[in-house]
């Protein structure tokens, strides 16, 4: 009888090409001492791609859904499927560079307050995406969303995304992107997984902050390195930028519109629209 393992990799696909390939064949050649059970949940892809990776790695496990449910909903019916007492989420266009997932792992039991950890994420050129932020506040979120697009380099965007932080020592931080993360089945059971009412977006930043309102941390570790090249599955679709307003407004609703600030509510929505065209009119987004 097999032992049971220490951590599920659940990968959410969506028409990524080889991509996934690569993605799953890293979990694997980092995995170290960890004993793996490895998920990919596709979205009703139309490439191949979950079928190709699924046949280069046969100990894969595939969940395929007949329509597009979205990332929240895939990701937690990829988590419901296993039983790891820990659960590593990873993008399919992203890879493990450097670490290991038994090292990782490690990090969470020195820390058994953390709920989630986010490793470092590089982009394809090589520099450290910050992946590990603040939650912003109202004034933060507008400055960052509306200076970003011609001054990234502004006081907004900086505090937002704690640019003064090199991502070479370990902390507690108020968020850490999907993308990549560690996540503790314990902590999960008790708050709730995923808010599916994200189709794409933001659904990280959620489950963070009702953790954190549940006592638990969040914690971002240099331990594990990842590559993510990002936007693979949506790039140049203007919908997914307003799918990004959409997230942003359900959040401001569940956590930010409480009490007079309900009043702001029409006029935030507003703000994320001119927002979404602005940004969809300098990407060539159609």
């Amino acid at each position: 009888m097999s032992e049971a393992p220490d951590l599920a990799v659940v990968v959410v696909n969506f028409n990524t090409g080889d991509y996934l390939t690569r993605c799953v064949r890293s979990t694997f050649e980092a995995a170290g001492d960890a004993r793996l059970e490895i998920v990919v949940v596709d979205n009703d892809s139309r490439d191949g791609s979950a079928d190709l990776a699924v046949a280069a790695h046969p100990g894969v496990r595939l969940i395929s859904n007949r329509s597009n449910r979205g990332f929240a909903a895939a990701a937690n019916q990829g988590m419901r499927a296993t039983s790891a007492p820990f659960v590593l989420l990873l993008n399919p266009d992203a890879e493990i560079l450097s670490g290991t997932l038994g090292g990782f792992l490690k990090v969470a039991r020195d820390h058994p307050r953390a709920a989630v950890i986010g490793p470092v994420v590089k982009d394809p050129e090589g520099s450290v995406y910050p992946s590990a932020r603040r939650v912003p506040t109202l004034g933060m979120a507008l400055g960052h969303a509306f200076v970003h697009p011609f001054a990234p380099d502004n006081r907004f965007s900086r505090a937002y995304t704690l640019a003064g932080w090199d991502r070479r020592s370990e902390r507690e931080v108020e968020w850490v992107s999907g993308s990549c993360c560690l996540l503790r089945r314990a902590a999960l059971e008790e708050v709730g997984f995923f808010d599916e009412g994200y189709f794409l977006y933001v659904e990280d930043v959620d489950l963070c902050t009702r953790l954190r309102q549940r006592g638990w941390e969040v914690r971002f570790s240099p331990e594990l390195e990842v590559l993510h090249v990002g936007g693979i599955s949506t790039a140049g679709k203007k919908d997914m930028t307003v799918e990004h307003s959409k997230s942003i407004y359900r959040y401001f609703v569940k956590f930010r519109s409480s009490g007079w600030r309900v009043a702001l509510r029409p006029f935030v929505w507003l703000a994320l629209r001119a927002r979404a065209e602005l940004v969809a009119r300098r990407r060539g987004e159609r």
